[in-house]
């Protein structure tokens, strides 16, 4: 418990925040490097994940693919990424890394999104004349869009926590206060430098399920589909209802 009361006390401690080396500089530079790699991972893997899951080809392969690197320790790129020619480049080999490490729960969830869209209302849009542009963007899209952000909130979570490593070799972020308090052996520096990535890491998780709820296009419809869960009506991805209609009675 000594520990965490003198964590506090350094986080309140207004000389820690300040200067090249405190709280603030390095929390700017945390953010930094996770819109910049989240950003990054989610132009290459979106629009690839989207069209695969679209056309309905190739799509398992490329989960597959994306899923092996799982299995490669994200440490292990980024010493390998140092000791190359992109070494010399700064936060380089920190955002190719952490941009890989992204990649496969974006690729996955949007994928598996995709395909899971309900096959009767894209049937049902196709028959409307619905290009396959407009069947894209308009039905496919919508539907999987839970399954997207889903994607989106697991790789930025993974984002904030892992590039606490970018300070091992020499990069920046709040890994660095960590790695500064192993070096002095202050404990409650360590302790509160990882209180501080986790704390980040949730109010990332929180401002992306809000926007989950704001951007959802399919939000008012999911929520009128709910309310009115009886047999008389069901709304569909096209803004129509389909209506149902009772059984009739057999002679």
């Amino acid at each position: 418990m000594g520990f965490f009361l003198d964590a506090w006390t350094w986080l309140v401690t207004g000389a820690n925040w300040a200067g090249g080396d405190g709280v603030t500089h390095r929390l700017t530079e945390h953010l930094f490097l996770t819109v910049v790699c989240l950003g990054s991972a989610c132009a290459l893997a979106l629009p690839v994940a989207l069209w695969l899951g679209h056309v309905g080809r190739g799509g398992a392969l490329a989960v597959n693919i994306s899923n092996v690197g799982r299995a490669v320790p994200t440490f292990a790129v980024l010493v390998l990424l140092t000791l190359s020619p992109l070494g010399s480049h700064g936060s380089l080999p920190t955002i190719i890394a952490l941009v890989l490490f992204a990649l496969p729960p974006l690729l996955t969830n949007a994928y598996v999104g995709m395909r899971e869209a309900d096959r009767d209302v894209v049937e049902a849009a196709r028959g409307m004349g619905m290009s396959g542009w407009q069947l894209l963007w308009r039905v496919e899209v919508p539907l999987a869009f839970p399954l997207i952000m889903t994607g989106i909130r697991s790789a930025a979570v993974q984002v904030v926590a892992t590039a606490t490593l970018a300070a091992l070799p020499g990069g920046g972020g709040l890994g660095r206060i960590i790695t500064a308090g192993f070096g002095t052996y202050d404990t409650p520096q360590v302790v509160a430098g990882a209180a501080l990535v986790a704390v980040l890491a949730l109010l990332v998780e929180g401002v992306l399920v809000t926007g989950e709820r704001l951007l959802d296009p399919m939000r008012g419809r999911r929520r009128s589909g709910r309310a009115q869960s009886g047999p008389r009506s069901r709304s569909t991805a096209t803004g129509f209802d389909e209506k149902v209609m009772p059984a009739q009675p057999t002679s």
